[in-house]
């Protein structure tokens, strides 16, 4: 199997007046026996650069100011402006490619919110014992785009896609005993309970089966997860990095791109953990994993009995759902699969009822917007381990035979 490029032509820009030009590119695997794992710097850079080619800071509203390792460090003000795009005109861009519409990445019962609106409008929660501060969402987001801009030096990046969802309301003291309707605005107070955010490396893509990819990292953050009426203790993050197919914005998540339980206690100790896992993630054999799903393919039978399956498993005995392999997803997201197997334009059956293991993974992962943002990138995971499951099941491996039996 031929591994596409990245990119077709080489990226070339301007970064602080050094001219560059940076052409990223796979390797084919076909002809390797074995698969020698390697970081993302070893498959995005070449030898000759190096991570601390270059480093954005992204000044922190926070009481504790984020300050990266000391390196050559610029304001973001003062980046050019052709290094981050702006949300709305990438939007733009892939609509006219595509003729399809700008979809969210999750729905669920989120609402989309500016980086702005985190920064200036939103008070910052905190541990209630010791008065301690959180590392509030719009920190983690900073944290999160001044790794992905170390790793990635020569590469524009988007502007993050926020989507928020819980909002705590609450006023100030002086607006004390005021009935609702009376309330101005600066005597309201607001925070969200939860936040997922997505930034995208645009130039860095890949194409598996006619859907464009591009590389991608985002994370979430609750703080239902989190006891604020204690001392201050280390924080819950959810991290990944990985792909979002550009067709249906659906994102692509494998395991050694996700960190489910990410703790820290600093924003410091965060930029640590972030970088660790972006280098650590393994892009080339993620995308070889995808590129094989489309190779093999669910008969309508097969199918049916998934979706089946699939309902009866949320009712099984406790002690025969042990012996299953997992499956994260509801009746609700079961039915929406069954739903699109018949009408979604880009992942349905072909006419004789037949579906590629790629269709389905999309099909899982299409459901999976209606999840809440705390359960959205375990389920995001799932969607892909469950559906290399069936491609082994169907290659002679019976760990998830129960499912299509």
């Amino acid at each position: 199997m031929d591994t596409q490029n990245f990119n077709k032509s080489s990226y070339t820009g301007e970064v602080i007046g050094q001219e560059f030009s940076t052409e990223f590119q796979l390797r084919n695997l076909s002809n390797q026996n074995s698969f020698e794992k390697k970081s993302i710097k070893d498959i995005f850079l070449d030898e000759a650069e190096s991570f601390e080619d270059a480093e954005v800071f992204y000044p922190s509203k926070m009481n504790e100011v984020f300050k990266p390792e000391p390196t050559n460090e610029v304001q973001a003000f003062l980046v050019p402006t052709s290094r981050y795009q702006n949300s709305n005109e990438a939007s733009s861009a892939v609509e006219k490619g595509t003729g399809i519409q700008h979809r969210p990445f999750i729905v669920a019962n989120t609402s989309e919110v500016a980086l702005y609106h985190l920064q200036n409008d939103c008070i910052i929660p905190v541990f209630s014992k010791d008065n301690e501060k959180t590392i509030a969402h719009q920190e983690f987001i900073e944290v999160v785009l001044s790794a992905v801009s170390k790793i990635f030096p020569h590469q524009s990046i988007s502007e993050p896609e926020i989507r928020v969802s819980h909002q705590i309301k609450g006023r100030t003291p002086s607006a004390i005993h005021k009935p609702v309707k009376e309330l101005l605005e600066h005597e309201k107070t607001i925070y969200y309970e939860r936040m997922a955010f997505i930034v995208k490396v645009p130039n860095i893509t890949d194409i598996v089966n006619g859907n464009e990819l591009s590389l991608t990292v985002g994370g979430v953050r609750s703080y239902n997860l989190e006891n604020l009426y204690n001392k201050k203790s280390l924080e819950k993050f959810k991290l990944f990095i990985g792909f979002q197919n550009q067709v249906c914005m659906n994102l692509c998540v494998s395991s050694d791109g996700f960190v489910e339980d990410m703790r820290a206690g600093s924003a410091n100790d965060l930029y640590s953990k972030a970088l660790e896992t972006m280098q650590n993630y393994n892009a080339e054999l993620h995308l070889m994993e995808m590129k094989e799903l489309t190779q093999d393919y669910l008969s309508e039978h097969q199918f049916a009995q998934l979706i089946g399956k699939s309902r009866l498993y949320q009712h099984l005995p406790k002690s025969e759902k042990q012996n299953i392999p997992l499956l994260n997803f509801n009746d609700s997201h079961i039915n929406t699969m069954a739903k699109d197997y018949y009408e979604d334009k880009n992942f349905s059956r072909l006419e004789d009822g037949k579906i590629n293991l790629w269709n389905v993974y999309n099909l899982f992962t299409q459901a999976n917007k209606s999840s809440y943002i705390d359960t959205f990138l375990d389920r995001n995971l799932n969607a892909f381990e469950f559906s290399k499951g069936l491609q082994k099941t169907l290659n002679g491996n019976s760990n998830y035979y129960w499912f299509l039996s």
